[in-house]
């Protein structure tokens, strides 16, 4: 089966009262498990945030806009992390990539992997202040979470469905979503209509796994109430570290650390959280970040 490039649609419906996104993530999600070697359950876990956080992402209007979606529970897995700016580009990791639990009702236990916990939503809009809101996870499986937190935070009311399906060799078979919103002046009959749609759309990854494209998706969502697909973007798996970027953290751990590095008298090597690449600092290179730390 040939695979699709990974991309987000924008679409509106019942003449503006509606606003939908919807994605196809296969690529950005089997790269995020190739880069953290993660299990089945935490590639499901990460899978979905990063699904959502591209779709979340492309909600935001300017170049420098970034989002950052933080899932923190008590389950095994620990936390979830997802950066994404306005143009399509995700990045995420997971504290604990090497969760493995048994299967719940014949699926990956997400919600088991996650347990109970808050969500946090911080968007860095070039403001003073970020704007951050954080709700209580109530299912742990991210896609009700996140139509709790888009009810309860932004008072938007919404509807957001995720899927990861896996392959048999733990590959990522196919990823995708969507998330719709209802505008304040939604009509009662829009509202009615597409819950009713929503009833018949059991399973996100049942029609990923048929070949859904997002317009499809959508299509099969809001078809029947005058769907107007706006634009579609590519989306990818993006991180901006380097060498430089990286060396910031380093400096941020102390000059006492610094200095200890230093006396070991050997390099060093740091992973970024994002996507696991090594970057190397000589005891040359420690003792310059010495230097300039604080």
């Amino acid at each position: 089966m040939l695979s699709m490039k990974d991309y987000i649609v924008r679409a509106t419906a019942a003449n503006g009262q509606v606003r939908a996104f919807a994605a196809i993530t296969r690529e950005i999600v089997e790269e995020a498990r190739q880069h953290h070697g993660t299990s089945p359950v935490a590639t499901a876990a990460l899978g979905r945030l990063l699904t959502a956080g591209t779709m979340m992402g492309s909600m935001m209007k300017n170049e420098t806009d970034m989002l950052t979606l933080q899932v923190r529970g008590d389950g095994p897995i620990g936390g979830i992390t997802v950066t994404a700016d306005s143009k399509g580009d995700v990045k995420g990791y997971v504290e604990n990539p090497d969760v493995m639990l048994p299967p719940k009702n014949g699926k990956l236990d997400v919600g088991g992997a996650v347990g109970i916990g808050l969500l946090q939503v911080i968007k860095d809009m070039g403001l003073k202040e970020p704007y951050s809101g954080q709700t209580i996870l109530v299912s742990s499986e991210i896609a009700e979470d996140l139509t709790y937190y888009f009810a309860n935070s932004e008072q938007v009311p919404s509807s957001v469905g995720l899927g990861v399906l896996m392959e048999k060799d733990n590959t990522v078979k196919t990823a995708g979503g969507f998330i719709i919103q209802m505008m304040p002046f939604a009509e009662d009959a829009t509202i009615s209509q597409i819950e009713e749609n929503l009833k018949h759309v059991t399973s996100v990854t049942e029609l990923l796994d048929k070949g859904y494209t997002p317009e499809q998706l959508l299509e099969e969502l809001l078809g029947n109430v005058g769907l107007e697909i706006t634009d579609t973007m590519p989306t990818r798996f993006y991180c901006n570290c380097s060498k430089e970027r990286v060396e910031q953290a380093v400096a941020s751990v102390g000059k006492k650390d610094i200095q200890e590095m230093i006396n070991d008298g050997k390099p060093i090597e740091v992973k970024c959280h994002f996507c696991n690449t090594a970057y190397h600092y000589s005891v040359e290179e420690l003792k310059n970040i010495l230097k300039r730390s604080k």
